[in-house]
Formats: C-alpha cells, structure tokens, sequence
C-alpha cells in the first residue's frame, strides 16, 4: 500500500487542491494527514486562500482514503464540517515495518515514544526532513501551506519501506530505507 503523508493545511484552500492533485499524480491508496487541517493557529499568518470551509469539502470528497491526525490547532469543532474522524495518533504498517504518525507537539525527533516503532512521521514544525535517531526514521512532512526556514511546500510518501520527501511539484529531496 502507498501512503501520502501531509501536514500543516492550516485552512488553505489553495494547497488543499494542490495537495489532492499530488495525491492523484502519486497513484497513493491512502492519505495521512497529520493534523493541523483548518486553523491557521496564532503564530502563523493566513495561508493563501484561506477557507476552511473549502478546504473541508476537498477534504470530505476523499474521506474513504483519509486517515486523520488530530493537530495542536484542530478542535472539537472541527468535527462538524468533517465527514471523517480526527484521531490522537495512529500505527500503519508497511512491509515489515511500523510507522508511529502523529502531529509533533508532543512526539518527535527530541521527545521519541517510549513503545519502539521503526519509524516516527510527524509534522507541526513546518520543516520538511527525513534523518536517523538511534536506529529509528525520524522524518517530518513539512507544511503543505506555511512551510517555514527556507523549506519548500513539501509531504511524505511511504512506499513499501521506503520513505521519500518531496516538493510539492512531486521532486523528490530525500529517500531513505525504514
């Protein structure tokens, strides 16, 4: 199974239709989101056109592939224009090996879970990168919306075990083996 995996929406419109234009490209079976979908949140600017509400429509039209990480800025509220779950945090398995996603305010590359995964995928600090700690894949999505110290608009592909980074135009930034 392949699996696109994105960040940070932060209730752009605009990106959300980008994001679903690569979902399509990618020929992904599945769409991680790992939260932060509608709010823009007090320390970010608005994200190009900025409507919730659109952005939950393009959202709802692909709710049968969507798994949903619930983000520091997503609320309760968040529910009602939804036709899908938010979730706390979420384990796929691809291959043989296990992926921990969660939004990143909590887990991540400095604040590892204690269960042991092969790989942590989160987003919230707008930095796209994949590293290594220890003998764990540490990789942040990015921010599809408000990417931020000079990274591009950028989302995760899971492949099998191989985890790519890539640009919002599909280039790729940086693969590694889970």
């Amino acid at each position: 199974m392949k699996f696109l995996i994105a960040s940070d929406i932060h209730g752009s419109a605009h990106f959300t239709e980008k994001l679903k234009e690569r979902f399509i490209a990618e020929k992904a079976d599945k769409l991680i989101l790992l939260g932060d979908i509608y709010n823009h949140g007090p320390r970010n600017p608005f994200p190009e056109e900025y409507a919730p509400q659109k952005v939950a429509e393009t959202l709802n039209s692909l709710k049968d592939r969507l798994i949903v990480v619930k983000g520091n800025c997503d609320s309760d509220v968040d529910t009602l224009i939804s036709e899908f779950d938010f979730v706390d945090n979420t384990v796929i398995v691809s291959g043989e090996k296990t992926v921990f996603c969660t939004h990143g305010h909590v887990y991540n590359k400095d604040n590892l879970p204690s269960t042991r995964f092969d790989a942590l995928v989160y987003g919230h600090y707008h930095t796209g990168f994949i590293d290594r700690v220890n003998n764990t894949v540490v990789a942040n999505a990015g921010s599809i919306s408000l990417p931020k110290n000079d990274t591009p608009n950028s989302y995760l592909i899971l492949d099998g075990e191989t985890l790519t980074l890539k640009t919002l135009d599909g280039t790729t930034i940086k693969e590694e083996n889970i």
